[in-house]
């Protein structure tokens, strides 16, 4: 039975502590909007570009810097929740998403639109994300209770992803495109309300240190990599130069949080966090699943619009095979958990993903019919509808309630790292040369990181280890 715990904290003193649903309900729909943040965009490149005077390229950019900053952050923004707290970060990164959505709506060139999407909304997902996480891991304990929420906040994120390009294609082509960052600030007001009756279950600890060195060296070191992944259809020498450059600089993070262990101090992330063999593998399938969720979000939505001349709400309806196979997916989590093992989800998830893009590839490719793409993007849905869930569950139920903090920002990090990416590598690809031949190969590398993801799934324990600590009773 899911009991939240007796809340302290800052900030909470004097109100009770609302129900699970009460708590679950503002942290689903925080996973939702930061997922349709990712995605929405997506439908809305050619009426951006001619707005505002740019291109597919520019576009591309300020999605991906969006996702880039989200995963740069994220491991600082989990470990902030531990000294600032759990509730007061949620609230102050949803009151930075909320301006940055404002300011884009206004933004009158592509410079204001990545300060206001690209950074501040990025900024925001990093405060309140880990929160989302650690508050859903420590009101939920039991199990099968905790799948179920899991379920609930992966849904509603794998729906912002998926349905991202259709609400946002209904409100670009009704309204404008600068309406849906209206939508996206209306949602966060309610969210804000929505989270009065939120109690953090555990009280900030102000005196906790903070490694702001750390938070350095890990943020340039993934600006550095995926802008060396973006570089690549432009200059070959520097993306070499960049993609070396990140490598050496996040070998200097790791040297970095060793050594602050090693001296007694506490580093930005423990090295321990590694030390687990399946939470690693929860990691690495987590990366891959949100990175071809994305990849695909982009290649097909550019490929629709500016090789077929889809408007905006045709693209996003096309979408809404995907959003439906995620949705029915998500909602199973819990009878899922009940009757097979996460190991067997996650590679029944990558399996019929990666039919999904095959299928996806043979038929939208030799037809002009738009619904062509129907049957591809539902199976994707439903593939990885099945393995988010478990992914997720994997890794954050690896590791007790103290350090929920690092763990959450972590994981959230590797999976907007692999948002970041499947953008950027699929989108280098594609706009590379706009023709079937790019849109056929970057489906082919995403169907490819599929079955690596399988292969990854097939090392999970056939059954996850009991834990005995206090997290999991």
């Amino acid at each position: 039975m899911a009991v939240p715990p007796t809340p302290t904290g800052s900030g909470t003193r004097g109100r009770a502590p609302g129900t699970p649903r009460q708590v679950l309900v503002p942290l689903a729909l925080a996973q939702f909007i930061c997922s349709f943040a990712g995605s929405n965009m997506n439908v809305m490149i050619n009426d951006i570009s001619t707005d505002l005077d740019t291109t597919v390229q520019g576009v591309q950019l300020a999605i991906t810097i969006f996702l880039l900053v989200m995963a740069a952050l994220m491991i600082p923004g989990g470990k902030l929740t531990d000294r600032l707290g759990r509730k007061r970060c949620l609230v102050a990164g949803l009151a930075v998403y909320g301006v940055g959505a404002l300011l884009s709506a206004a933004a009158p060139g592509l410079g204001v639109l990545i300060l206001g999407n690209s950074i501040l909304e990025g900024v925001g997902t990093a405060l309140l994300i880990p929160p989302v996480y650690i508050l859903t891991t420590l009101y939920f304990t039991e199990v099968t209770a905790r799948a179920r929420a899991f379920g609930a906040i992966m849904a509603m994120g794998g729906i912002g992803a998926a349905a991202g390009p259709l609400i946002g294609g209904l409100i670009t082509s009704g309204l404008s495109w600068r309406a849906a960052f209206v939508f996206q600030a209306l949602v966060v007001a309610a969210i804000v309300v929505l989270s009065r009756r939120i109690a953090d279950p555990l009280p900030p600890d102000p005196t906790r240190p903070f490694d702001t060195v750390g938070a350095v060296l890990s943020a340039v070191g993934l600006v550095l990599v995926v802008a060396g992944i973006l570089a690549a259809d432009d200059n070959a020498w520097l993306m070499a130069g960049l993609l070396l450059l990140g490598g050496l600089v996040l070998a200097g993070f790791f040297r970095w949080i060793r050594a602050k262990e090693r001296s007694g101090a506490e580093p930005l992330l423990s090295t321990g966090l590694f030390r687990d063999r399946t939470a690693n593998l929860g990691l690495l399938t987590q990366h891959l699943q949100w990175l071809i969720l994305m990849g695909v979000s982009f290649v097909v939505a550019a490929y629709l619009q500016v090789v077929r001349g889809y408007d905006a709400i045709r693209t996003g309806v096309i979408f809404t095979a995907a959003t439906a196979g995620i949705l029915a997916a998500s909602l199973a989590a819990e009878r899922f958990a009940k009757r097979r093992a996460p190991r067997t989800l996650v590679m029944t998830g990558f399996a019929v993903t990666v039919a999904g893009i095959a299928t996806l590839l043979a038929l939208a490719g030799g037809s002009p019919n738009a619904w062509a793409s129907t049957p591809g993007l539902l199976m994707i849905g439903l593939g990885l509808g099945v393995m988010l869930t478990p992914s997720v569950n994997i890794v954050q139920s690896s590791f007790p309630e103290e350090q929920q903090g690092e763990i959450s920002g972590l994981s959230r990090s590797v999976s907007n790292l692999g948002s970041s990416l499947g953008t950027a590598v699929a989108g280098t690809i594609l706009v590379a040369d706009l023709a079937f031949g790019s849109y056929a190969a970057a489906l082919i590398v995403l169907a490819v990181i599929g079955c690596g993801g399988f292969a990854a799934a097939m090392l999970l324990p056939r059954q996850p280890a009991a834990r005995t600590d206090t997290a999991a009773t």
